[in-house]
């Protein structure tokens, strides 16, 4: 047994805001997104380990290729937000950008979990516009929850 026990970065209600905005924002959409937080990044690019990540889940999987990551890292500070092709062909990479840049600017007020629910709504956003619910089809291709890295 260790002696000691890794801090959790977020409280159970923290947690909560941020899968209740995931569950949200897929209620609207086909779309799929994923919140993955680690307590640092193994590269200096944090895109590249968004997308090694997006990998390992399998989230390119998603029938429409319309999948998002937004990846955050506790100790090193670092974030990303990477969508798969069907959704980044609609809306380019100044959009990702501009979600984290919204993102820093939370995080800036030490609003973390706050800032990553509101990037998951505007993201659903997004989704809903270009690939809208669609009771008939849509099923919930991956989890709603948070992963945790190391």
């Amino acid at each position: 047994m260790p002696l000691f026990r890794k801090k959790e970065f977020f409280t159970d209600e923290e947690k909560q805001i941020i899968v209740e905005a995931v569950q949200k924002a897929e209620q609207r959409t086909s779309g799929e997104i994923r919140v993955f937080v680690e307590h640092r990044c193994r590269y200096v690019n944090a895109i590249d380990r968004a997308v090694e990540i997006f990998e390992n889940l399998q989230m390119h999987k998603t029938k429409l290729r319309n999948a998002v990551i937004v990846y955050v890292t506790t100790k090193d500070r670092q974030l990303a937000v990477y969508g798969d092709e069907g959704i980044h062909q609609k809306v380019g990479n100044e959009y990702w950008a501009n979600e984290v840049v919204k993102m820093i600017n939370a995080f800036n007020r030490d609003n973390i979990a706050e800032g990553i629910a509101q990037c998951v709504k505007n993201i659903g956003e997004a989704l809903s516009t270009h690939f809208p619910y669609d009771r008939n089809t849509d099923k919930n291709e991956l989890p709603d929850d948070i992963v945790f890295g190391r």
